[in-house]
């Protein structure tokens, strides 16, 4: 082998081992890049004013497996595992129309008339859903404060999500005046 032939072989070799590291550099760009692409992160909170007390207001929301009770949307609930008022219960929740959604109760605390669930499986366009209902003694009654946090799936406008899962707190919480008045 000449020295020229040596001098281009030494080329190709550096110039392809070069190609392929930036290919391996351009795949983990890609995924750094992919990695660093914000969630689609939203919440939503909606509250309502009661003059019911709180007490009475939380008896008529605590059970996670009674919600078609009252809250309109709701037609019936099936506990798959635990009670109603157990962290770690998993219920399914019918809507009136057949929609179907599989939720676990992540937290549970009576003292504080609070509880926290997220949604296994459902037909909304949302994922990573956990959400927050509350209920807070206040001078003239009680604020009942129902919040989330998710991420929107593709191809949904973030609006969209937002107004869906905003509207369905409203008509939870619109409701709570008859059921507790």
């Amino acid at each position: 082998m000449t020295t020229e032939d040596q001098i281009q072989s030494r080329d190709s070799h550096a110039n392809s081992q070069h190609a392929a590291q930036a290919g391996t550099s351009a795949k983990l760009s890609t995924v750094a890049a992919a990695a660093t692409v914000p969630a689609r992160a939203v919440s939503v909170v909606e509250a309502v004013q009661l003059a019911s007390s709180a007490s009475r207001v939380w008896a008529a929301i605590d059970d996670f497996s009674a919600w078609q009770s009252w809250h309109p949307a709701f037609a019936r609930t099936q506990m798959l595992q635990g009670d109603g008022r157990a962290k770690g219960a998993v219920r399914v929740l019918v809507t009136q129309d057949g929609g179907q959604f599989t939720e676990e109760l992540v937290d549970f605390d009576a003292a504080a008339r609070c509880y926290q669930y997220r949604i296994i499986e459902s037909p909304a366009p949302v994922a990573d859903y956990v959400s927050t209902v509350q209920v807070s003694e206040t001078a003239a009654g009680c604020t009942v404060t129902w919040s989330s946090r998710f991420n929107v799936k593709p191809g949904t406008p973030e609006a969209d999500a937002k107004r869906l899962i905003s509207t369905v707190y409203r008509a939870g919480l619109d409701n709570l005046a008859s059921v507790t008045g």
